[in-house]
């Protein structure tokens, strides 16, 4: 399973207050992002924010105003994964290498 950072800065400013609602727990607002890992925006950033819309105002084309961007700030696939594996297992045996132990530095 690939893991990605994503850094989301919002203007709370613009939030639609109706749309809080209190839980259990809290008050909540549901938010929605769209995120396009491999391509950013002139700004750097890889998507936006939006307060959540009801399935029928989804149906209405309904849009609510951009809150805030949003950016990959770390990406890991499968290739980043294997490769850190490939490096941490040859600084392993770098580590128990004798021939290396027996080096002449002076420290």
């Amino acid at each position: 399973m690939a893991r990605v950072g994503i850094a989301i800065s919002i203007n709370v400013k613009k939030i639609d207050k109706s749309r809080l609602y209190v839980g259990e727990k809290g008050t909540y607002l549901d938010l929605t992002t769209f995120v396009d890992i491999d391509n950013k925006d002139q700004y750097e950033n890889n998507g936006f924010i939006t307060q959540t819309v009801t399935k029928d105002e989804r149906e209405h084309s309904i849009q609510l105003p951009i809150l805030g961007n949003c950016k990959v700030v770390f990406k890991e696939d499968e290739d980043y994964r294997a490769q850190a594996q490939a490096a941490g297992m040859a600084a392993a045996k770098e580590a128990i290498n004798p021939a290396i132990a027996d080096d002449d530095i002076p420290f």
